[in-house]
């Protein structure tokens, strides 16, 4: 016989079981590790890659391992018909969408008079285009009461040195459109946030690589994140405690901004 104290445990165990997300960007760093804590938070689980196929693939077994549903999409978010397609593929293969991670970027860092056009249009197609046509797709597919997260960054806060005026213009564009779909999509419950990581441990910038020692003394706790301490705050605003948090910033940097 169930008890309310076992409903009360399962809800807390699994507060995401039944629902379904789309993770952009989902085959390693911090896409990887949300698709995980996704995972085992109830929910079936599809990822987008690039070139990482078989890395791709390790996250899909290690979700089913949890015993949910997982899939690998191959789409470049920085193509317009991929961006908005993924998300779609994504609802069709698991039958629903109620979860978007906007993880999917990329970061071209160096001095302003060195920056081409091509560099300017690449990142502003897959860091900021390619959130717009992923959330308008997912908007379309959503029931009432989704959740769209954005992974912004810590520079949006606090620009620590010169070279990141490309990559700091993208991301901060994700704020005002983050606030503007949470204002159109509130009506429906469906709720928009954005995360931003600070020196964060992944394969793209490790704590032991060789400028990781000046960004951990950027940080009031003097040293890098991990990418679960990331996807836990996703995971936090993907779930029913957060029915009542949107159109907000939440920075897990370790304090870079303080």
């Amino acid at each position: 016989m169930t008890t309310t104290n076992d409903m009360i445990l399962n809800s807390t165990e699994a507060p995401l079981d039944g629902r379904t997300a789309l993770v952009t960007g989902g085959s390693r760093g911090i896409g990887a590790a949300t698709a995980l804590r996704l995972a085992r938070s109830g929910a079936d689980v599809a990822l987008t890659y690039v070139n990482g196929k078989e890395a791709a693939e390790d996250v899909v077994r290690a979700v089913e391992a949890l015993g949910r549903r997982a899939v690998a999409l191959r789409a470049d978010s920085g193509e317009a018909r991929e961006a908005a397609g993924a998300v779609h593929a994504a609802a069709d293969a698991l039958g629903r969408l109620d979860v978007l991670v906007n993880n999917a970027g990329i970061g071209v860092l160096g001095p302003l008079a060195g920056l081409g056009l091509d560099d300017i249009d690449r990142v502003l197609a897959v860091n900021v285009r390619g959130v717009f046509l992923a959330s308008q797709a997912a908007a379309a597919r959503m029931p009432d009461g989704g959740r769209i997260v954005t992974i912004g960054t810590c520079m949006t806060q606090r620009v620590p040195g010169p070279g990141g005026t490309l990559y700091t213009t993208g991301k901060s564009a994700l704020t005002g459109m983050t606030k503007a779909l949470a204002r159109e999509l509130g009506p429906r419950g469906i709720t928009a946030n954005v995360v931003h990581p600070g020196p964060t441990d992944t394969d793209m910038n490790p704590a032991d690589g060789p400028y990781a020692a000046g960004q951990a003394a950027m940080t009031a706790l003097g040293r890098f994140g991990t990418a679960d301490e990331v996807a836990a705050m996703v995971a936090y605003l993907a779930g029913p405690d957060a029915a009542y948090v949107t159109g907000a910033e939440f920075s897990v940097d370790g304090g870079h901004a303080a």
